[in-house]
């Protein structure tokens, strides 16, 4: 029996260590073959978006880095495990970076699971699950996203049986080896993926008084050519019209800029609305923008005594849009969106969630596409005027994009067309559903 360890640790991460060590003990011990892959010591780029693992080169990813050889070792392996600091109830940046690249190992063909759109397994057999997750203390809210993070993974990543565990620093060697004990029986025990608890909602909360200036991160790799900034930009518009200073900036292309870095962070403070828009990325953010929450929380952290919170209030706001036509996938990355604003010391101010965003808008600003999109045009109407005012974002602007723009029915029936389409370009067509790590 083969493990595969996917370690996103931090350097000098000391209950990751002990976490590490007891899970080592314990897999050994009962004769596990063990792969220990140490992800901040590895060359794996960020995923770029554009699906070419599905469509140009099937299964494989765009990429030619370590993230090629790691999701060989996924697949023929019979358990996965991640190690992670539980970061806004998800997972490190190290560790995400990788998991965004285990998309090529799912087909992009739809399929109906629990009356829900997922992706069809590309391969016969894929290992179980085990994800372990650390906090310096406990935090209730943080966990329940942390567990239902795993369990939406789980599904995505067709395991039949998934474990999450939850170490505290406080805890003892004793009381660690014991918990990788608990959850390795728990492991064999399940037959099937079960949910192990409810996903926690955030309650928004307003400022006391109008804003006068607002900041749009933008999180997707496409940047300008993205569903992100056409819905954010289309919302930023109606706050300019109001008279609000605003200003948009690119994750992707500041994220390894310290310059940019620096200007993002000043911006972020200097804003009173700060509005993330991004895409769904197997259940959570993409990788680089996580790593900008964790840099932009680490900042207003350690500068709080220089920079004191705003006296009326800064908003936090994100809009997350998903390639699956139920808008409710989005819901996981939100809550994670949620909690980084309570972490960093935002008022929380809600959030927007698309289904199906990539299929319907593709980057095209909205006022150039026909009538499917007045509904979302009308919620970020709404949107704007009430962040405008300080105001959260009203549930009535939520509930215009609760239905699909497109039966899911009908969109799981298009995908079969569409992507053969793509793949037709590069002499593919014929080849989506192939296997290339499946050993020999």
């Amino acid at each position: 029996m083969k493990a595969v360890l996917l370690d996103g640790s931090h350097p000098n991460d000391w209950t990751g260590q002990r976490v590490h060590t007891a899970l080592m003990t314990e897999l050994k011990s009962r004769g596990w073959q063990v792969e220990h892959i140490l992800l901040r010591e590895k060359r794996i780029g960020s995923c770029a978006g554009d699906f070419f693992c599905w469509v140009r080169s099937p299964g494989v990813c765009n990429v030619d880095d370590e993230n090629r050889d790691i999701a060989k070792s996924i697949i023929n392996s019979d358990l996965m495990v991640y190690l992670t600091p539980i970061t806004f109830g998800g997972y490190s940046s190290t560790l995400k970076k990788m998991v965004d690249h285990q998309l090529p190992n799912v087909s992009p063909f739809f399929a109906q699971v629990n009356g829900e759109t997922h992706h069809q397994p590309r391969y016969r057999k894929y290992p179980d699950y085990l994800a372990i997750g650390w906090m310096e203390q406990h935090e209730l809210q943080t966990e329940m996203i942390f567990r239902h993070l795993v369990h939406r993974n789980a599904i995505n990543f067709h395991a039949k049986r998934s474990v999450a565990g939850v170490v505290m620093a406080s805890q003892t060697d004793d009381e660690i080896q014991l918990s990788m004990q608990g959850w390795l029986h728990e492991l064999n025990r399940h037959s099937t993926v079960k949910l192990e608890t409810n996903l926690p909602i955030m309650e928004a909360s307003p400022r006391l008084s109008p804003i006068r200036s607002a900041l749009l991160l933008v999180g997707s790799p496409r940047t300008r050519k993205s569903t992100s900034l056409s819905l954010g930009g289309y919302l930023f518009e109606k706050l300019s019209e109001r008279d609000i200073q605003t200003k948009t900036i690119h994750i992707h292309t500041s994220i390894r800029s310290s310059e940019r870095m620096k200007t993002l962070l000043e911006d972020v403070d200097a804003a009173d609305l700060v509005l993330l828009a991004f895409p769904l990325y197997i259940d959570s953010l993409p990788a680089p923008t996580i790593e900008a929450l964790e840099r932009i929380a680490e900042h207003r952290a350690s500068s709080a005594g220089a920079n004191p919170p705003q006296p009326h209030g800064q908003l936090f706001a994100a809009i997350s849009n998903c390639g699956f036509p139920e808008a409710h996938h989005n819901q996981t990355a939100l809550a994670i969106c949620a909690d980084f604003a309570r972490q960093a010391r935002f008022n929380w101010a809600g959030s927007l969630a698309l289904g199906a965003g990539e299929g319907m808008i593709h980057g095209t600003p909205l006022n150039e596409l026909d009538g499917r999109v007045i509904p979302l045009k009308k919620a970020l109407e709404l949107v704007a005027e009430a962040l405008a005012q300080g105001q959260t974002i009203p549930e009535e602007a939520q509930n215009l994009l609760v239905k699909p723009f497109i039966p899911a029915w009908m969109y799981r029936w298009m995908g079969v067309y569409g992507w053969r389409q793509q793949a037709k370009q590069y002499g593919m067509e014929r080849s989506l559903k192939r296997q290339p790590y499946t050993m020999k």
